[in-house]
């Protein structure tokens, strides 16, 4: 074997250095024009790999390379590195790559998706974002191993990383490398999370103090979930059937079954009923009397728009699909999980669960084109991998750490504001968001263990949208306004 080039053998020497993996990072200069004022900024993307120390017989064996980890990176030219704040950014999923936050939200660059009712056709539009967080701070975007480009290295398992441990120790190493690289360990420093993501970033708070003393200034929490126990519908725990109720009200009122009635009305009336009487009812069981029962069957009928007889059928415990599937099946519709303002149609209409997400249909194919354009064309990052957007791979996701036990990090991220009471938080909550209600994610939040006063340091936002409430224009606009001002107040400079 010879090169082409020169012509000279190849040893394997050579071929076993070629086969080492290095970055293979990317460096482009944009600008944006934001409030009439011109922001030069530059852009890195590519793939950074993650090392771990190796022990032989005792002995040091070097650095082996573990997993290649895709990010991109938005630096403003100019700015004073001590002051500039720096924001790290993921999705959840599990298995999902960072392209909502991405191009939804943050970046300086934003798809257009459209909205219910008016779906943008293919083949779609990139434009830039005025609103983007990139004025007030850096944007560094992750995808965890296996999403994205992301893969585990060669001769590695990648289900080392397809767990709650190894994607927290991955992504908290990509962060602490970046930060170090860069030399921001003085920067004000900022996580944005949404799903999964806010599982991970809460975790993370606490990982980074403890493990490389890393104390950040701010969590932003989008569509929170930091304990699984308020979303897990199982047997025995009722949990979830009283904090998803406000969620189901608010659907039921955005399809027009409750009349001319304030949503701000219905959805304080769904919330007194999952706090008192309702989890009540559930808790009685078959002690209940034939009055209280038809009694409890009737007002969870008229919040969420079911019938009465549906109610009394599945004993009064409706789980979130099955509601997203009855609650318009009358009108041949199913409605979506992510977002329950989109409504889809169905294979047929006597299923119990829908076929597949329409709210998640919707944006799927905008995201995928825009983020494969974007790379190649816009910040010349070229990859044959495909770049999975939602891997399925990560699955079965491992939890062995809560083996015995539910999956909570509350307690984390308690831990994390008591050990750094500066510690601010955002909570972003979408009335139409199916998949993490914010009735439960409230529930949540007033039971982390944390002294009185550091409750002040919670600060929470409500728009009238769903998971990624920023697919809804008047709630991205307002969003990203809530997101600036919550980085400017917690930078501490």
């Amino acid at each position: 074997m010879t090169d082409k080039d020169t012509g000279d053998a190849k040893t394997p020497a050579d071929k076993a250095e070629k086969d080492i993996p290095s970055d293979d990072l990317v460096t482009t200069q944009h600008s944006i024009t934001v409030k009439r004022r011109k922001l030069n900024y530059t852009t890195t993307t590519g793939r950074v790999v993650l090392r771990k120390e190796v022990l032989t017989d005792g002995k040091f064996d070097g650095h082996l390379a573990k997993a290649e980890v895709f990010l991109t990176a938005y630096t403003l030219d100019g700015a004073d590195a001590a002051k500039r704040p720096v924001t790290f950014a993921f999705n959840g999923g599990p298995g999902s790559s960072s392209v909502w936050l991405h191009l939804g939200l943050l970046g300086p660059r934003r798809v257009v998706s459209g909205d219910v009712g008016e779906l943008v056709p293919p083949p779609y539009d990139l434009v830039d974002n005025p609103e983007t967080l990139l004025a007030h701070s850096d944007l560094v975007f992750i995808d965890p191993v296996s999403t994205g480009f992301s893969r585990a290295a060669k001769g590695e398992q990648p289900g080392e990383f397809h767990g709650f441990q190894g994607d927290l120790e991955s992504v908290g190493e990509v962060i602490r490398l970046w930060t170090s690289r860069n030399g921001r360990w003085l920067s004000p420093k900022f996580l944005a999370g949404e799903s999964y993501g806010t599982t991970r970033a809460a975790a993370l708070a606490e990982h980074l103090q403890t493990r490389y003393g890393m104390y950040l200034n701010g969590l932003m929490l989008i569509s929170s979930v930091l304990d699984f126990a308020t979303l897990d519908f199982s047997e025995g725990n009722d949990l979830p059937y009283s904090l998803f109720l406000p969620t189901y009200a608010a659907i039921a009122h955005y399809h027009g079954l409750h009349g001319d009635r304030p949503l701000d009305e219905v959805l304080a009336e769904a919330e007194e009923f999952a706090s008192r009487d309702y989890p009540w009812a559930l808790a009685r069981g078959h002690r209940l009397t034939a009055e209280e029962r038809a009694s409890a069957v009737s007002r969870f009928a008229a919040l969420t728009g079911l019938s009465e007889d549906y109610v009394d059928r599945v004993d009064l415990r409706v789980e979130h699909v099955r509601f997203f599937t009855e609650v318009l099946r009358s009108r041949r519709k199913v409605v979506g999980r992510l977002d329950s303002r989109f409504t889809g149609s169905d294979a047929d209409y006597g299923r119990e669960l829908f076929t597949e997400d329409p709210s998640y249909s919707a944006i799927m194919g905008p995201y995928t084109a825009a983020l494969n354009h974007y790379l190649r064309a816009e910040l010349e990052y070229r990859n044959d991998l495909p770049y999975e957007i939602l891997s399925r791979s990560v699955h079965p996701w491992s939890y062995k750490e809560f083996e015995g036990t539910h999956v909570t990090v509350a307690n984390r991220l308690s831990s994390a504001m008591r050990a750094n009471p500066d510690l601010k938080v955002h909570i972003a909550y979408g009335h139409y968001d199916g998949a993490t209600p914010y009735y439960a994610a409230e529930h949540v939040v007033a039971h982390l263990r944390i002294p009185a006063e550091l409750h002040d340091n919670i600060e929470a936002a409500y728009y009238p949208a769903g998971h990624m409430m920023y697919v809804h224009e008047p709630s991205r606009v307002q969003q990203s306004k809530d997101l600036a001002a919550f980085v400017q107040s917690s930078s501490n400079r």
